[in-house]
């Protein structure tokens, strides 16, 4: 994930966010390949990723020298053949000097090496969106040095996710199985990074699970990471994170550091988000659809705790629910504290959100709440938020937003978005930069909620609005803050 470390210090002196997309990124871990089985059908036809389950971990502490001198060796071993190298190349222009032309815009090719996993034999593999973007050629090459063209299957931005697909032709391919994170793994449990870091070979790396559900790691829309000590370093995106059955438990997207070296704070995507993004990929979506509850939430505190009578905080507090949404219908209420959701407890709104997201589409989700003193169990259906996808619309004429291409606000499209999907109005999706919206100061992003003191309720209201006046005051919000602009 490009990220620069004089932004990220903004927010924290003292240390930056550094995803290893400079150099490349990591190899991925696949592990122990078993036996594949063929891809199971849903209704449609259309193959689900094969959830390949790893035993339950057996846990016990060294108890002698011997135990100590035990090898990870095994592990690494197996999981060699399904780590692959990811090759993307960009055309880039950068501005050149020639003592006869002068100054001339000259193309240059760019290439960065990433990793990534192999998670269905049929040649699927997952990597980071950020190892790819922008790439105008892609090419994995597998642990035998065997090399093949990649083409892009889906890119998800919002969790920094992409998956690929090499034709391998009828070869079954080794695989990495899925490690359910959400029940098995626990903080302490040993844990192997592979990958290539600083453009190297592969490497190996061990550490343990330093801690589970990291949402304060604002490096994509749906933070929940797992924390590990294994060292990560610079070109190491976009690889495996595997637990001691050799199964995956996340791939690596990011570190904490001043310096862009291991600190020993690395964070991983789980398995749970990696499965719905290659999932929905198979299934032939462009892009991913996630279930949303349509509650606004708070995270409990001490001091809301102590207000509302609970003896510790715990859970995330409901304060509004988005009408006719998916919790609203299963009886969910303002004021219910959601403690757990498909029996997985949750501490802020990021957890809900995310626990939620992650459930398949038409599958039915439990959710403990408190209300009125009582636990109780409701169980919600994990849907799409409603909207569906407006078309967007250009604005064009003598006014100020001329240049502006502009969508409907729904629950939808503000998920797509990373707005807020209670909000209403018109936003801002792209700009054209010559155009004159771009040249007064609006942004991708911005929030048209009204024109001239009337409500703005769609993009053609908007239009509408711009072309009748000769005058303007335009109600903007950027960033959650509101402003009223005149021309």
């Amino acid at each position: 994930m490009k990220i620069t470390r004089e932004t990220l210090l903004k927010a924290s002196p003292w240390a930056a966010l550094i995803a290893g997309f400079a150099s490349g990124a990591l190899a991925v871990s696949p592990m122990a390949a078993p036996a594949q089985a063929p891809p199971q059908q849903q209704q449609g036809g259309e193959p689900y990723l094969q959830l390949v389950q790893a035993q339950p971990l057996t846990r016990a502490a060294p108890n002698s020298r011997g135990e100590m001198q035990l090898s990870f060796a095994p592990v690494a071993a197996r999981a060699a053949p399904a780590v692959v190298n990811v090759y993307a190349q960009r055309v880039v222009r950068a501005m050149a000097r020639d003592p006869f032309f002068g100054r001339f815009s000259a193309p240059r090719i760019e290439q960065s090496l990433g990793s990534g996993v192999i998670v269905r034999a049929d040649g699927i593999i997952v990597t980071n969106n950020h190892v790819i973007e922008g790439a105008q050629a892609l090419k994995v090459v597998l642990n035998d040095r065997r090399e093949f063209d990649a083409e892009l299957v889906l890119a998800d931005p919002r969790v920094d996710l992409a998956v690929l697909r090499i034709n391998a032709g009828r070869e079954q391919l080794s695989t990495l199985p899925f490690a359910d994170t959400q029940h098995d793994l626990q903080v302490g449990d040993l844990v192997l990074a592979i990958g290539n870091p600083f453009g190297l070979q592969q490497t190996v790396t061990s550490g343990i699970v330093s801690a589970l559900a990291r949402t304060e790691v604002g490096v994509s829309d749906y933070a929940f990471f797992i924390q590990t000590d294994a060292a990560i370093n610079r070109g190491n995106s976009g690889g495996a994170l595997v637990d001691m059955n050799g199964s995956l438990v996340g791939i690596n997207s990011a570190i904490f550091s001043e310096g862009g070296g291991s600190n020993g704070i690395g964070f991983a995507i789980p398995s749970e988000m990696v499965r719905r993004v290659v999932e929905s990929a198979v299934a032939g979506g462009g892009t991913v659809v996630r279930p949303w509850l349509g509650a606004r939430m708070q995270t409990v505190n001490s001091d809301l705790a102590r207000s509302l009578g609970l003896p510790r905080p715990e859970g995330v507090l409901v304060s509004e629910l988005y009408p006719r949404s998916a919790g609203e219908r299963a009886g969910l209420r303002t004021g219910d504290i959601i403690t757990a959701v498909g029996g997985v407890q949750v501490r802020d709104d990021t957890a809900v959100r995310y626990q939620f997201a992650t459930q398949r589409p038409g599958s039915h989700v439990p959710l403990t709440v408190l209300r009125d003193g009582r636990e109780m169990t409701i169980t919600a259906n994990a849907e799409a938020p409603p909207g569906g996808a407006p078309q967007s619309r250009e604005l064009s004429g003598r006014h100020p937003l001329s240049g502006a291409q502009v969508v409907t606000l729904t629950p939808a499209t503000a998920e797509n978005a990373g707005l807020d999907p209670f909000e209403s109005g018109v936003f801002i999706q792209a700009l054209d930069r010559g155009g004159v919206a771009a040249r007064i100061g609006f942004r991708p992003g911005d929030i048209i909620y009204e024109v001239n003191g009337t409500p703005i309720r769609d993009a053609g209201a908007l239009d509408r609005a711009m072309g009748q006046a000769r005058t303007w005051v335009i109600g903007v919000e950027r960033n959650g803050q509101r402003a009223e602009i005149r021309f």
